[in-house]
């Protein structure tokens, strides 16, 4: 029986950028960072709130790609186009303050909708986001 999603992957251009950018700027935790035989890079990374989740931050090399699949995977990451996940904060205006004075680019800033107080950010390495403050109570 399966009881728990323990890792998920978001790609990445570039494993030593998306570190920097997930553990310097969004204040993740390194899980495990190491190189295989083959020279692969397993780098995992947590939220601090959330440490049971381990979020693979791969580049689309083989082993996991083929050369010509991971051209593919390399466009949409160039495209921004990766990602779609959504960030939780308690507070959506100072978390917003605190990342772009990070460097961390907003393409939508801190707005009121109907499931709460949402701000769309890039990481930079291809992917995008939502950080979403949700409603009290």
């Amino acid at each position: 029986m399966i009881t728990k999603l323990s890792h998920a992957t978001l790609y990445v251009r570039d494993q030593d950028k998306a570190y920097d950018v997930y553990v310097n700027k969004l204040g993740f935790h390194v899980k495990t960072d190491m190189k295989m035989d083959n020279g692969f890079r397993w780098l995992t990374v947590a939220p601090p709130a959330q440490p049971d989740i381990e979020i693979v931050l791969a580049e689309p090399n083989p082993p996991m790609f083929e050369p010509e699949l991971g051209k593919h995977v390399r466009a949409l990451l160039d495209a921004n186009a990766m990602g779609g996940g959504v960030w939780e904060t308690d507070n959506a205006q100072k978390t917003y303050e605190e990342l772009k004075a990070k460097g961390i680019q907003f393409t939508k800033p801190p707005t009121q909708e109907f499931y709460g107080i949402e701000a769309l950010f890039q990481d930079g390495c291809g992917n995008w986001f939502s950080r979403t403050e949700h409603p009290k109570g």
